[in-house]
């Protein structure tokens, strides 16, 4: 049986065709007009190329024409002149001097017999090899017909050989002079038609092009030119003279045109190869794109059912706190529905008697963004669910920014944190037990101390009452009697104010329940303190020694644990010090300092006992763990978790100069935040 992607694949692969087609045709398109695009480019530098060389053509053939005619009008003039004279042939040596075309000027007589001849200049005299004789048969066919005509007639062109092998091929034109209708003379001019070429083209064609003269057949009679024609771009024309016409052509030196002739086609190229690069790039890119959407599809499910899996409330609110998105933990959080919330500024889970604060609230966050200070911020307020409850919330804001970085709104997380206050009620509520069992756990070991305290009082105050009634029963009249008798009372007084310091002392401490945070100061904690530190201590023999600064800050914290606190370090250092220590090194010392900042106080309780073992030290604040086999083993357990309640730290140092043990903590001044 076949496998499930075979199936898949003959399922997918009509799908695959007809999304590549429209890809397939538009690179077949690119390629057909491409295709014509070069060749159109080509065929128009070849047009371009073949119409140069007819300008060219044309061009030349002008210009001998107009070289032709010039050295016509220049031959006239010495028509007019006697040859004998020595200025016709100055002027004709000037002329063929001026005039390279012309290589030869001859003065003949009515029979055409040559009367006075000249050469040009610059080159061999033409008749060297073969007399002028022997050679003018062209030239006396001319004459001829130029005579008969009255006018200016070229003879055909016939080739002079020169020395060395070497020869050219010219023309003669045979000019009449009449007088009374009789030809008194004739003047010959032999022009050169390879002179008469390169006369009749400029150095930047000759550069680039050869020219000919050439005969119906084919033949080449003369040429001119720094380079060999190509064959490919070739232009013809009739330079026609009197008596004469010559076949020019133009033959180009430049070759078939390459891929890339110009700029243009380069152009055309290029852009036609960036396309095709582009066509890649497209073809990648929507191939990286649907790639992409499929991933994004994948996240968007994913963020979906992860936020429907939160437990944590998610809002997102525009900068204007209208409500934009909400997740399904929110909506179970507050009871109403997502359509229910969405577009509002006042949503329905505000208590009315919030709303105004609520205002305020996000107005204050705005201007803090918009100042550049950091608008992140946590804080716990107060919701109403849809049927009017209320339950207190913790919310985590932070601006909400989109991809340039441009905040449009804010981003909330909300915490439902009414189970966690209910546990936290809980727990105070163990603590307010756990309290209560430590100070009855207090009173139980300051009862024995009690006994011993109000003894005192209690039998001088019977003394006292017992020598009163002695007193009174003595005779009256002696005069010393009312006096000792008010000295008897007062003391009786005096004693029994005593024991009632001390029994309300301990009622205080036992009765005491308020937890709130106050303000109090640092003299009042240790007035309240001192009367019970003192019954213990003067039991064991201690001396208190107290150093509390002039001014120090009030402190803001529960007075009743605080004090829990400083009775039970005082009331181990007196104990750690009742065996081991002797009488006159038994004393306990209570500091007050404050940190550099002053948010802080640090309270030390120094006592010249042992100090703690090291086996001991680890375990100390251990719950339930003591030393002593009438202990609880909470003391020390109970007064660490009330300092850091509190925000401070409690730590021990084992003295080695001095001995003994001492215990430091902190606790927040008045100017530390609540």
């Amino acid at each position: 049986m076949p496998p499930r992607s075979f199936y898949f694949s003959l399922l997918n692969g009509p799908r695959r065709w007809r999304r590549a087609l429209p890809w397939v045709a538009l690179v077949a398109l690119l390629l057909v007009a491409q295709s014509l695009l070069v060749m159109l480019s080509l065929n128009y530098e070849s047009g371009r190329a073949q119409e140069h060389v007819d300008q060219v053509a044309a061009e030349v053939a002008a210009r001998a024409k107009q070289l032709a005619g010039r050295d016509m009008q220049a031959l006239q003039g010495l028509l007019w002149e006697d040859p004998l004279h020595q200025r016709w042939r100055d002027d004709a040596v000037e002329l063929l001097r001026r005039t390279r075309p012309l290589l030869r000027v001859e003065y003949r007589d009515a029979d055409r017999h040559i009367v006075y001849a000249a050469d040009s200049p610059y080159g061999t005299p033409l008749f060297k090899q073969l007399s002028r004789t022997q050679m003018q048969l062209e030239t006396d066919l001319a004459c001829v017909a130029a005579q008969r005509q009255a006018a200016q007639v070229y003879s055909k062109s016939y080739f002079v050989p020169l020395p060395g092998g070497d020869g050219q091929e010219v023309a003669d034109l045979c000019l009449p002079q009449s007088q009374g209708g009789q030809i008194r003379a004739f003047v010959v001019a032999t022009v050169g038609l390879r002179q008469l070429l390169e006369e009749s083209m400029t150095p930047e064609l000759a550069r680039s092009n050869e020219v000919s003269f050439v005969e119906g057949d084919g033949t080449r009679l003369a040429r001119a030119g720094l380079t060999r024609g190509a064959g490919i771009y070739r232009a013809e024309r009739l330079l026609d003279l009197p008596g004469l016409s010559l076949q020019l052509r133009v033959d180009s030196a430049r070759g078939r045109p390459d891929l890339i002739p110009n700029l243009s086609t380069a152009l055309v190229l290029g852009l036609s190869l960036a396309l095709f690069a582009v066509v890649l790039l497209l073809v990648r890119d929507v191939r990286r794109r649907a790639l992409a959407e499929h991933k994004l599809a994948e996240a968007l499910a994913f963020r979906h059912a992860m936020e429907n899996s939160l437990v944590t409330g998610l809002r997102a609110r525009d900068l204007a706190g209208t409500i934009t998105y909400v997740n399904p933990a929110f909506c179970g959080i507050v009871g109403f529905r997502a359509e229910e919330l969405y577009g509002l500024a006042e949503p329905p889970y505000w208590p009315p008697e919030h709303v105004e604060e609520y205002r305020r609230r996000h107005l204050d966050r705005s201007l803090r963004a918009e100042a550049g200070q950091d608008p992140r911020q946590g804080f716990e307020t107060v919701f109403m669910r849809k049927g009017g409850e209320r339950f207190p919330v913790m919310i985590f804001e932070t601006p909400l920014l989109d991809a340039q970085g441009q905040q449009t709104g804010w981003m909330s997380a909300v915490l439902d944190v009414s189970d966690q206050r209910r546990m936290e009620e809980l727990s105070r509520q163990q603590q307010d037990r756990l309290q209560a069992t430590a100070r009855l756990a207090t009173v139980g070991e300051m009862a024995s101390l009690l006994s011993h305290e109000l003894n005192q009082p209690l039998a001088a105050i019977a003394s006292y009452a017992a020598a009163t009634l002695n007193l009174l029963e003595r005779d009256g009249d002696e005069p010393q009697t009312p006096a000792m008798v008010r000295e008897a009372t007062s003391r009786i007084a005096q004693q029994a104010e005593r024991a009632g310091r001390v029994i309300k002392s301990v009622h205080d401490f036992v009765r005491r329940r308020d937890q709130s945070r106050e303000l109090i100061g640092v003299d009042a904690l240790f007035d309240a303190v001192l009367p019970l530190v003192r019954l213990q201590a003067r039991k064991s023999g201690t001396r208190i020694e107290i150093d509390l600064p002039e001014q120090t800050p009030r402190l803001r914290c529960d007075r009743t644990m605080v004090e829990q606190v400083l009775l039970n370090l005082t009331r181990n250092g007196i104990q750690a010090m009742e065996a081991a220590a002797p009488l006159a090194s038994r004393v306990l010392r209570l500091q007050v300092s404050t940190t550099p900042d002053a948010r802080w106080l640090r309270f030390s309780v120094r006592d010249h006992g042992p100090g703690i073992p090291e086996e001991v030290a680890k375990r100390l604040f251990t719950p339930f763990f003591t030393t002593r086999s009438e202990g609880m083993g909470l003391g020390l357990s109970l007064c660490r978790t009330v300092v850091e309640q509190h925000g401070g730290v409690m730590e021990f140092i084992n003295h080695q100069q001095g001995g003994g043990c001492e215990f430091r903590f902190t606790l927040p001044t008045e100017t530390s935040p609540p």
